[in-house]
């Protein structure tokens, strides 16, 4: 949203390290401070690591708690090289390109030529734990190459293996996820207690639905106590337009973007007061004149659908995350929000004023909204219908309506945003994990589940506790120095932080923790901070409201 956010204020006090259960070595707690609400250690390797948690109030109602788990480094862990694998002669489709994970004869295949070729190679079989909706077992096979006690090492045998004509990636063995690693894991927990909490908790997305601005830009336009990043969002300008939600956005009660159907959101009331999880879908039409159409899709390049989702979309109306579905045949509604200007292209586009009043239809689609205004974009089949319906000076009523799992009507006030997320990670406070519902499981593609649900990655989560408050919740990852969580450690990690539901909202490069003008955690992407859709901001209460 274009949400004006206010702020001033400062930290209220630190309370220093204090030891998590097991006692961390060294760490004792402040006399003059007060426990954590998370009273639990972190589920994350063998019990009796070490743990310590530091807490620190940064406006009335909101604290912050840093958690450091395990080791400096585990000495079991290592670095290999980690082989793509083609399609061989033994392969059920020898055609396929390399991946991560194939069947094991195809492993087998490529372990033997490796060998032959002078590397020390292995297959692994990868078995990933079931969920609320997926069985799990064994993804599939793997091949890997030697062990490293450096990256520089793994590197250099990776440019061997390159010159040899295989393609890899080194990598580092405490991102697979075993239970048997010691760490360290780097978490941060921002707690918003509503009984003592007088700010303000939204989501923000910028200028404009369409730009992507970095997590610490939007808190400090906004003067933001603490902000995460939140939702999926288009980043691939051939998936659509950088920086649009890939799923549900409400910003001061308004449906900016529709959801993928089904699909969790986080929705946050009455300015951070009550937070829950819901499912969501939507349906929106334009009428004129008695007669009426069904819109497709809300302030998005038409025939693009992000994480897939809507009716009659190729290959899937599912939900499928990270691949986009087209559909050449689209009605899209758009807003001042969406940007300087509407997407161009074929079609033909119905411009209205702020008395919704068609004032152009032009062709091809593409330009300025008039101030208070909005447009409605045709492609395909749907131009002839948008025409027959609505002529220069004609009235054309846009409506859109989002609903629950249910099909019940959620009307929004303006003190509501939702941001978008999946899977669900906890429900009524037991774990609750749904990647094949929320599209993460691939049909055909064991490599995509391996690389993003199964193997650990930085995590952003979100969700409430019994005692209604709203956690955010960032882990580093993709380092040495944090191992990340898979999406099964996420749900772990949420419910041992006290979370009675919870939910997974964008992560890798994306996940980043901002407090007080500072980024807390180590974004992953080697450029640095990463530009987002949108982000949670959490404002000190604004004197006079």
């Amino acid at each position: 949203m274009k949400k004006r956010l206010w702020a001033t204020g400062a930290v209220l006090g630190v309370l220093t390290t204090w030891a998590a259960l097991p006692p961390a070595a060294g760490a004792a707690p402040h006399p003059g401070g007060h426990p954590s609400p998370h009273r639990h250690a972190l589920p994350l390797g063998p019990a009796g690591l070490p743990e310590t948690r530091t807490t620190t109030t940064l406006q009335p109602g909101v604290t912050l708690t840093r958690i450091v788990r395990g080791n400096v480094q585990d000495p079991a862990l290592h670095w290999t090289v980690e082989v793509s694998i083609p399609g061989g002669g033994t392969s059920p489709d020898p055609d396929a390109p390399p991946t991560a994970l194939k069947d094991r004869a195809s492993a087998d295949e490529l372990t033997a030529e490796l060998r032959r070729d002078g590397f020390e190679a292995r297959a692994e079989e990868v078995r990933t734990p079931g969920t609320a909706d997926y069985r799990g077992g064994t993804l599939g096979w793997r091949v890997r190459i030697g062990t490293f006690d450096s990256q520089a090492a793994a590197t250099a045998e990776r440019t061997r293996l390159r010159a040899a004509g295989h393609t890899g990636s080194a990598l580092y063995t405490g991102w697979d996820g075993e239970t048997t690693d010691r760490g360290p894991w780097h978490v941060d927990v921002l707690t918003i207690d509503p009984r003592t909490f007088r700010g303000t908790l939204g989501a923000s997305y910028g200028p404009d639905l369409e730009g992507r601005e970095t997590t610490s830009a939007l808190s400090a336009s906004a003067t933001a106590t603490a902000a995460v990043n939140a939702g999926f969002f288009v980043l691939d300008p051939k998936a659509g337009a950088p920086g649009d939600p890939a799923g549900v956005g409400v910003y001061d009660g308004r449906l900016l973007s529709e959801p993928v159907a089904g699909r969790p959101g986080l929705v946050v009331h009455d300015n951070g007061r009550r937070t829950e999880i819901t499912r969501l879908t939507w349906r929106g039409r334009i009428t004129d004149r008695g007669s009426s159409l069904p819109l497709d899709g809300i302030n998005r390049v038409p025939g693009l659908i992000r994480n897939c989702g809507g009716a009659g979309d190729t290959p899937t109306s599912l939900p499928l995350h990270d691949v986009t579905c087209t559909d050449p045949d689209e009605l899209v509604t758009f807003t001042p929000e969406y940007g300087a200007r509407t997407p161009g292209g074929e079609g033909v586009e119905a411009v209205l004023d702020a008395h919704e009043r068609v004032v152009e239809l032009r062709s091809p689609r593409g330009g300025t909204i008039p101030p208070g205004g909005s447009s409605v974009q045709a492609t395909g089949e749907r131009v002839a219908d948008l025409t027959a319906l609505a002529q220069v000076g004609d009235r054309l009523s846009v409506s859109t309506t989002l609903l629950d799992a249910r099909g019940r009507r959620i009307s929004p006030s303006p003190r509501t945003d939702i941001v978008n997320g999946g899977p669900e990670l906890v429900r009524d406070g037991r774990i609750h994990v749904t990647p094949a519902t929320d599209g993460m499981v691939h049909p055909d593609d064991p490599s995509w589940y391996y690389g993003w649900v199964h193997k650990r990655n930085p995590r952003t989560l979100a969700g409430v506790d019994a005692a209604g408050r709203t956690v955010l919740v960032t882990a580093d990852g993709r380092g040495t120095g944090s191992l990340g969580l898979s999406i099964g450690e996420s749900a772990e990690v949420a419910k041992s932080l006290g979370l009675r539901d919870a939910v997974n909202l964008d992560g890798g490069g994306s996940t980043t923790m901002v407090a007080e003008g500072a980024v807390l955690n180590f974004p992953s992407d080697a450029a640095g901070e990463r530009p987002v859709g949108d982000a949670l901001l959490i404002l000190p209460h604004r004197h006079g409201s």
